[in-house]
């Protein structure tokens, strides 16, 4: 397989069984991401040790996971998530998907940003969650697929955690070289201390000037703020989003309201609904 031939990068199963090789140096560990894999694979839970925490509000932390060698990447499709187990705060399991914001590019290890809700059955796992801890993991899952240069633009509408593919997605996009994607995105939520990866996203649009816009959208804004205010409508769409076309996609994240009012937005602005798709 052409991605095997770097023998620089090991890439590390969740999908599959992991197959050990025994090399001079040690043992590699190889992610089988080929058409023939099958169902059953991608059914089967790994642990992953938790190697970082950074508390990033009162109820969002990141989580970094220590994959097997440093040298190994997830080998997660761009745009697909994993399910990660754990147990709520009466001892019962919970398996709840999550995207990491992490790339194959990111070597030795993966990382979820997460909010915490106070009655999150998943979220009281990863508040008690700590450094040394492991976390079972499978996948990958999704419906998504995205082949470089399949669209000439992305239009993006996220709210709350709902970034978090739109993020990941993003990324690839930008950071590949061979690919000329261009991507505008509207991120909604309730007040400024709500958005998610604002550092990053800011980064992003800093860095890709011609190709990443963002438009922030608060439902509280501070007294000073030069974003949206309220819910995402019609005239911001029309404004931020790229106009329906063949070449274009829309992709939306967030939660059960805020996505049936963008799908009825989008259809009346006449985006058929080829040129959408909700994670």
């Amino acid at each position: 397989m052409e991605f095997l031939q770097n023998p620089k990068i090991e890439i590390v199963s969740i999908a599959v069984a992991v197959v050990a090789v025994a090399v001079a140096v040690g043992t590699t560990y190889y992610l089988n991401i080929s058409k023939k894999k099958s169902k059953k694979d991608s059914e089967q839970f790994k642990e992953f040790k938790l190697v970082e925490r950074i508390q990033l509000s009162h109820n969002v932390a990141k989580f970094k996971f220590a994959l097997p060698t440093p040298t190994s990447v997830l080998g997660l499709p761009i745009g697909q998530h994993i399910s990660c187990r754990g147990k709520d705060a009466l001892g019962e399991e919970v398996i709840k998907p999550y995207t990491p914001t992490t790339l194959d590019s990111d070597v030795g290890y993966f990382e979820l940003v997460i909010k915490m809700y106070p009655q999150g059955r998943m979220s009281h796992f990863f508040r008690e969650l700590r450094v040394g801890d492991y976390m079972s993991v499978k996948g990958p899952k999704g419906r998504f697929k995205y082949q470089p240069g399949e669209v000439k633009a992305f239009g993006m509408l996220a709210g709350g955690s709902g970034i978090t593919p739109m993020f990941q997605v993003a990324r690839a996009i930008l950071e590949n070289p061979k690919d000329k994607t261009n991507v505008h995105l509207i991120y909604a939520n309730v007040t400024y201390e709500d958005i998610l990866l604002k550092e990053e996203l800011d980064s992003l649009a800093s860095n890709y000037p011609g190709r990443f816009k963002v438009y922030y959208v608060l439902n509280q804004p501070p007294e000073e703020w030069n974003g949206g205010v309220g819910f995402v409508s019609k005239e911001m769409i029309q404004e931020h989003l790229p106009a329906p076309a063949s070449d274009i996609r829309i992709l939306r994240c967030g939660p059960p309201p805020m996505n049936k009012a963008m799908a009825a937005h989008l259809e009346a602005l006449g985006y058929a609904p080829e040129m959408q798709f909700q994670f």
